[in-house]
């Protein structure tokens, strides 16, 4: 017979009694801590609502993230979120998101249907195609699904033929075709890249680039896009485009061996092309001849930019007041571009130096036919025509003997020695007296108007500041700078100003 003790019976008693309060402790404690999780999930709820609508996406966002944290099981919660990546044009995040929702609620017919548009747009037809065909099953009166199916329909048939037409080198048929699948399809990036191709294929660089441009976006580390596209702008002549895209390329991989070699190369050619620039605008000619030489030796597959540092050339040597050499280079650039105004004009620059103003009045005329519309070209042209006209009546730099690009002391030395050789005191005969008489005044009068720099440039225009018919008022007679009287009689004594 087993006798029971009295202690141990009260010590099993207060165990069993602590272990009650234990437990119901415990539930009261898990109780609150579920009830204020779901309090604050339904705060980041709100809070993602709010400021969804305020277009606050980054923070929208970041409260969905904390509300699919807290309840990872909500379907809705997932969808709201997939909503926000949609707002923020993330349609490849929206659609893990999407995709969870139908997963935890195979029969959510709104998510199945939003990710079938999206599928759509991204040119998955398989799979959009399932989508559509769920929602019908489930509702065969619904008219959105059935639309979108119809266009998945389209868009499997013009892929089809487009493929067919482009293996048969069809390119314009194919980018037509292409074109549909893209207005059905924007955001896939196959029928982008294979529409850029056929671009490529008939020669529309520009259409190849627009279509290549967002490929960059629509695929995850498209280093080949980036590649491609600045070797399209670097074969159109745009190196600092060129130069933007490579470096698009190695932010996403510095190692990558194509795109830096490529780098290399254009960042040696813009270096070169970017310092002529700079000459030509400091005037340093000959150094931006270097430089434009040197572009040349960079690049000498590309015929844009040895077209284009030819006519760059052709202006220094003519703006840097090197006229037979200017002539002669522009002749043989215009050969290779004989339509290009801007060598046209710059050689007519050149010819005026050599006072050749009949072949001045030609290139102007040339480069005019060629662009109406250039005001540069028209003002060229009228200032040709008028020194043309001037050349056939007093030309002031023939009288003294020197070049048009003369400065004041070569115009002076000039002068002085002209002024002594046909001093009228000179001469013994009347005839002679009065031959070297009209000489002396036009040595005298090209004297005054080449030194003077607004008369200069207007002579330099055309104009010729001492006619009668130019002067305001109608013609007085001019003040010579000397101290004689070329009209008067008797014997001349003349007294020089020789500053």
């Amino acid at each position: 017979m087993t006798m029971e003790v009295p202690g141990r019976s009260r010590g099993l008693s207060c165990l069993l009694s602590y272990v009650s309060l234990l437990c119901v402790v415990l539930d009261l404690h898990f109780d609150g801590l579920f009830a204020a999780s779901q309090a604050e999930i339904e705060q980041h709820l709100e809070m993602g609502k709010k400021l969804l609508a305020a277009g606050q996406l980054a923070e929208a966002l970041s409260h969905y993230h904390s509300a699919v944290e807290g309840d990872p099981k909500n379907y809705l919660t997932y969808y709201k979120r997939a909503a926000v990546y949609l707002a923020m044009g993330k349609s490849r995040s929206a659609l893990p998101d999407l995709s969870k929702a139908i997963e935890l609620k195979p029969d959510f017919l709104v998510a199945r249907l939003q990710r079938g548009n999206i599928l759509l747009k991204h040119g998955d037809a398989l799979e959009a195609r399932a989508d559509f065909e769920f929602v019908l099953q489930a509702d065969p009166g619904h008219e959105e699904a059935r639309g979108q199916l119809a266009k998945v329909h389209e868009l499997e048939q013009h892929l089809q033929e487009a493929h067919v037409y482009y293996n048969r080198h069809n390119y314009l048929e194919t980018i037509e075709l292409l074109t549909r699948v893209i207005e059905l399809s924007p955001w896939d990036p196959e029928s982008r890249e294979l529409r850029a191709d056929c671009y490529l294929q008939i020669g529309d660089y520009s259409k190849a680039i627009q279509d290549l441009k967002p490929t960059t976006k629509l695929r995850n580390d498209n280093r080949a896009a980036f590649l491609k596209l600045s070797n399209l702008y670097y074969t159109t002549g745009e190196q600092e485009e060129s130069l933007n895209q490579v470096r698009e390329c190695l932010k996403l991989d510095q190692d990558d061996k194509e795109c830096f070699a490529h780098y290399k190369q254009v960042k040696k050619l813009a270096k070169q092309l970017e310092a002529a620039e700079e000459y030509i605008k400091q005037q340093q000619y000959d150094d931006a001849i270097e430089r434009y030489e040197a572009s040349m030796k960079t690049e000498p597959s590309i015929a844009v930019y040895k077209s284009r540092a030819k006519e760059k050339i052709c202006y220094c040597l003519s703006k840097g007041k090197k006229a037979k050499e200017a002539i002669d280079f522009c002749t043989e650039a215009l050969q290779e571009d004989p339509r290009n105004i801007f060598i046209l004009r710059d050689r007519a620059e050149a010819y005026i130096l050599e006072d050749e103003f009949e072949k001045a009045v030609e290139d102007y005329q040339g480069a005019r036919e060629l662009d109406g519309e250039n005001h540069e070209i028209k003002e060229g042209l009228e200032r040709a025509q008028k020194l043309l006209k001037q050349s056939k009546k007093r030309d002031y730099y023939k009288i003294l003997g020197i070049k048009r690009n003369a400065n004041k002391q070569e115009i002076i030395r000039a002068y002085r020695k002209l002024a002594q050789q046909w001093h009228p005191d000179n001469f013994q005969s009347e005839a002679e007296k009065k031959e070297a008489e009209k000489k002396f005044i036009d040595i005298a009068a090209a004297k005054e108007v080449l030194t003077d720099p607004e008369m200069r440039q207007k002579f330099d225009a055309g104009e010729d500041p001492l006619d009668p018919e130019n002067q305001q008022g109608g013609g007085h007679p001019h003040q010579w700078p000397f101290e004689f009287n070329p009209f008067g009689s008797g014997n001349f004594h003349f007294k020089f100003n020789f500053n």
